[in-house]
């Protein structure tokens, strides 16, 4: 372990300088944006927790293991010229609603949409964009599958008429929770490349939005909605995080044990993003699990050779603390699993 770090301002500042009054040296304190760790982590403890409770004591066990132990490589930061910190390793449990492994798989996600979105700019360099969010009422939890599949069957629709402007998208599904704290509120998030024609003579109003939601929800009520246009000297890229972030917020999920389990047991088996039209062959693997969950943290990446930090999960203090290489002991073991969608 090198005794002295350069990472983003704090430069040849002796490690001993970020060692906590308790003699930890935390995570947190070495790299600010490496801090969702903590957070992450503690409500993967929740979750785990709700699972016990649920009976599901397999999946409480993977949960309480997901990424007790992170291996970090001290690497250049190609636009600073300071060192950073670096995921080299970790192991995750994969299961679907582990609060780290949900965060890795929107960080894995995105990075693939980063990475590909400048081809469909270069391919279709006319194109514009639009974000729309599409709403329908809230429906009892216990009703959640059936609705889900409403939902994305309207889309479909949409999807299908004549008046509709795309060429290609990206959607995903959001369910909040009610503000009775027993509903759920499931809505989509849709980027949508556009036909040529759209603003010169396919352009479609707010009002014309929501007629034609309304007519392929088939309900009696004038559904909310939100339609943002992409100015055309701007890029999507900035969409990107809002449509791939996650399909339940973490602060929903562990709010209520029984919500939860109730929550679980309805998107078992659902999807919660698709793509569709000419964007099908840029971001088909958006659709899949990511079998790679550690090196895609940032939009660029960078050899992981140079010295590691090793930092443990203190469930006590609720945060990652550093260890070194000869005290790690006991190497967690999470079970070589896939992704498990029985969560």
């Amino acid at each position: 372990m090198p005794d002295q770090l350069n990472i983003g301002q704090k430069s040849n500042v002796p490690i001993v300088s970020f060692i906590h009054q308790d003699g930890y040296t935390f995570l947190e304190s070495l790299s600010e944006k490496d801090k969702p760790w903590d957070k992450h982590r503690k409500n993967a403890d929740i979750i785990s927790n709700y699972y016990k409770q649920g009976g599901m004591d397999s999946h409480a066990e993977r949960v309480s293991l997901c990424s007790q132990l992170l291996e970090f490589k001290l690497v250049p930061d190609n636009k600073t010229g300071q060192q950073r910190l670096k995921l080299a390793s970790a192991k995750f449990c994969r299961v679907r609603h582990c609060p780290i492994c949900q965060w890795r798989r929107s960080l894995r996600w995105k990075a693939k949409a980063y990475e590909n979105l400048p081809k469909v700019v270069t391919d279709y360099p006319d194109g514009r964009w639009i974000f729309l969010t599409l709403t329908m009422k809230n429906c009892e939890l216990t009703d959640l599958r059936e609705t889900l599949h409403h939902l994305n069957q309207s889309f479909r629709r949409l999807t299908q008429l004549k008046a509709f402007p795309g060429i290609g998208w990206i959607k995903s599904v959001e369910i909040t929770r009610g503000r009775d704290g027993q509903s759920a509120h499931p809505h989509l998030h849709c980027l949508i490349l556009l036909k040529d024609s759209y603003y010169k003579e396919d352009y479609l109003s707010k009002t014309d939005w929501i007629a034609l939601w309304k007519q392929c929800l088939r309900v009696d009520y004038s559904p909310i909605l939100d339609v943002k246009a992409v100015q055309a000297e701007s890029s999507p890229v900035g969409l990107i995080a809002e449509i791939l972030k996650y399909q339940c917020k973490e602060s929903d999920l562990v709010a209520d044990c029984d919500w939860f389990l109730e929550y679980v047991k309805q998107v078992h088996g659902t999807r919660a993003v698709g793509v569709g039209g000419v964007l099908r062959d840029y971001f088909r693997e958006l659709e899949e699990e990511p079998e790679d969950l550690i090196g895609h943290d940032e939009e660029s990446t960078e050899e992981t050779e140079g010295p590691s930090l090793y930092f443990r999960w203190n469930r006590k203090i609720k945060k990652y603390v550093m260890v070194t290489a000869t005290a790690i002991g006991i190497v967690c073991k999470i079970p070589e699993k896939g992704y498990d969608d029985t969560t």
